[in-house]
């Protein structure tokens, strides 16, 4: 294969996965830990991702765990965990899927594991994140766009109504 058939091949590749940010509260210890009730979990997760430079893009997933015994919060634990990924030769319709779905499934095992971690290490037994399916996440996020674009569309094409 020649060197100009190399470059024109498409791209996926993962340069480096990393944990961004993680914080951990527990605003009611060490009362909490007498408490008998096992606590309510919220989970709450958000996905990110942008071109750094020319083929290389940053993928981010952020999960947010809060505890509540009761009206007091246990802990809160958030934590950030991103990839950067090579994505070269591919058409722009394809980009941002890999960036949506394929990078975030990859790098949420990486998260949930640091998640149960910082938990245990808090006292608390770990919290085991339930697997996610990003291709879902990622078809309710366009959804949700269309939706608010169909909606300011339909406020700016109303004529003489006030806002």
């Amino acid at each position: 294969m020649s060197e100009e058939n190399q470059q024109q091949q498409p791209t996926f590749q993962i340069q480096r996965v990393y944990l961004k940010d993680m914080s951990l509260e527990q605003p009611n210890s060490p009362q909490i830990f007498l408490e008998q009730e096992m606590p309510e979990i919220e989970v709450a997760v958000n996905v990110g991702g942008e071109q750094l430079v020319e083929g290389l893009f940053e993928s981010t997933v952020t999960v947010t765990v809060t505890a509540k015994v009761k009206d007091k919060v246990a802990f809160l634990v958030e934590g950030k965990q991103a990839g950067i990924f090579e994505i070269r030769n591919l058409p722009p319709e394809q980009i941002d899927p890999l960036i949506g779905i394929a990078c975030p499934s990859i790098i949420y095992p990486y998260l949930r594991s640091n998640i149960a971690d910082a938990v245990q290490r808090a006292g608390f037994p770990p919290v085991h994140l339930a697997e996610l399916n990003f291709e879902v996440f990622y078809q309710q996020r366009l959804q949700s766009m269309a939706e608010q674009q169909a909606q300011a569309a339909t406020l700016t094409a109303t004529p003489g109504t006030t806002h």
